[in-house]
């Protein structure tokens, strides 16, 4: 059976561990010490959350060949968390709701470093499962802070990489601003004329002699799911929606 985690504090749940609904019965995505009777029993958040769990770091290295530190702990559930339920609306960006107040300004720090900065390093899984990072152009067309199209050669080793593997992350890096913007999700490889149009610029045939045509040209398009910035020495995780 697949092993589901307290969608509060991301504890491994049992059915001695499940929380309880308003009318007694068992609540399955929560445990007993997050949800009673229908309700939380922390009025907290996230953050506050993960500084709770912290403390149990000696338990959950119980067993482990490998200790962490509580600091690396709280790192790991910085980066969990916001996938949880409980805290996933309050750590989501969207285009279609106004802007969430944990994550003031992030919505436009995406879409300003994407179309200012001159790089983006995007990274692929190889055959080993090992992660490939590589320097690429900036992106050629955005679609708000979702989506993102580059251009890349149809024969590289990064397009064999996301053909056997659409997992991927871009990263867009503001060295003098000492910022960063993480974006994880999944890279498509496109080659059909519309997609290749698209994005085809004055001068790419110094790329790809044949044009637009061109069998070695082909798009990649990058979907963000989730994301993480480091701006005034703040990090934050987010979720895209």
């Amino acid at each position: 059976m697949e092993q589901k985690f307290c969608q509060s504090c991301g504890m491994p749940l049992t059915e001695e561990l499940l929380g309880t609904n308003a009318d007694g019965t068992k609540n399955e995505e929560y445990c007993i010490y997050c949800y009673k009777d229908g309700k939380f029993l922390q009025d907290c958040t996230m953050d506050e959350m993960i500084e709770h769990c912290a403390q149990f770091v000696n338990e959950v290295n119980k067993g482990q060949p490998q200790p962490i530190s509580r600091e690396e702990y709280i790192g790991q559930m910085k980066m969990y968390f916001p996938h949880l339920k409980r805290w996933r609306k309050d750590m989501t960006i969207s285009e279609a709701i106004p802007e969430n107040p944990a994550l003031m300004g992030v919505k436009d720090l995406i879409a300003k470093m994407a179309d200012t900065l001159p790089v983006t390093f995007i990274s692929s899984v190889d055959e080993e499962g090992f992660p490939c990072t590589k320097a690429m152009l900036s992106p050629r067309v955005r679609e708000g802070i979702k989506t993102f199209y580059f251009t890349t050669n149809t024969f590289s080793l990064r397009v064999a990489h996301y053909k056997a593997n659409s997992k991927a992350s871009i990263y867009f890096c503001d060295a003098d601003g000492f910022k960063g913007m993480m974006l994880r999700g999944t890279m498509e490889v496109l080659t059909d004329a519309a997609s290749k149009q698209m994005i085809w610029r004055d001068g790419d045939t110094q790329y790809y002699p044949g044009g637009v045509t061109d069998p070695n040209y082909c798009v990649l398009k990058f979907t963000a799911t989730d994301g993480r910035f480091y701006s005034d020495f703040y990090p934050r995780s987010f979720v895209i929606e």
